[in-house]
């Protein structure tokens, strides 16, 4: 049985959960997740580009692991992810919902091996 993320329509990225960390190469944590989105095509000029993709990720993949905790219930999604260069590599998105904020936020996307 396929599970989705739900609320995945509503699903949000933060302009600089982007600039500043998916796309940003000096970032401690996110510098080698910015090497990897930047060789396929995404831009910090076309920050919303990359947007856009996590958000296609989150509403066309199947949930691969449900964490709840006493404040959110955390959603791993995996496989492909459209990119500019078309090579839509696998990657990793984990996405948070708090029962007070239902619509699912973006927490990090990354590269599968």
């Amino acid at each position: 049985m396929s599970v989705k993320l739900p609320n995945s329509i509503s699903a949000w990225v933060e302009e600089k959960k982007v600039l500043k960390y998916l796309l940003d190469l000096s970032h401690a944590e996110g510098g080698p997740k910015a090497k990897f989105f930047q060789a396929r095509g995404f831009t910090e000029a076309d920050w919303e580009g990359l947007a856009d993709a996590l958000r296609h990720h989150a509403r066309h993949n199947e949930v691969s692991r449900k964490k709840v905790t006493e404040f959110a219930t955390n959603y791993s999604l995996d496989c492909q992810v459209p990119t500019p260069d078309q090579s839509n590599p696998c990657i990793r998105t984990v996405w948070e919902i708090r029962p007070e904020d239902p619509p699912p936020r973006l927490v990090t996307a990354h590269p599968l091996d």
